[in-house]
């Protein structure tokens, strides 16, 4: 299967924006799911990115297997983000993509944009479940270039 890719770009009014990724230097990136770790992960990507006066790319991504990974957002999952983002006042790029390993998809984007940070929701695994089925945030974690911040479920930004 071909790498898919759709972009949603967006300035803070909500409307569209003229942006080239490519010359988006300084983004928080946020590697997000339709869950509780993405909206964890999202919340403090939010405030990351107003500290730092940046703005927020939401990365949603499925090896290709969409029609049942329930951590690829349908239409209504992404307008909410969208709807988020806005309301935040933050500028904001929200891309989906179906392609190669997630965790290569984030760090790839995260590299075409100069990333200043990227954030992930943590999952709670067994030492079993990590081995067989590798870790997205482990892989993010240790490849990234820039810092990674890593957010549990509960934990408040500030």
């Amino acid at each position: 299967m071909s790498d898919q890719t759709h972009d949603r770009t967006q300035d803070q009014a909500g409307t569209p924006a003229s942006h080239d990724a490519s010359s988006a230097k300084g983004w928080v990136v946020v590697a997000w799911a339709p869950d509780e770790f993405g909206a964890v992960a999202l919340a403090h990507g939010v405030f990351e990115a107003r500290d730092r006066g940046r703005g927020v790319l939401v990365v949603n991504a499925t090896k290709g297997d969409a029609l049942v990974d329930d951590r690829y957002a349908g239409p209504e999952a992404l307008q909410q983000v969208e709807r988020e983002l806005a309301a935040a006042g933050v500028p904001f790029e929200v891309r989906q993509s179906v392609g190669g390993d997630v965790a290569d998809q984030v760090l790839q984007v995260t590299s075409e944009v100069d990333a200043r940070l990227v954030v992930i929701g943590l999952r709670r695994r067994t030492p079993v479940g990590k081995l067989l089925m590798g870790s997205v945030a482990q892989r993010i974690l240790l490849a990234a270039t820039c810092p990674v911040l890593a957010v549990k479920p509960g934990e408040q930004p500030g």
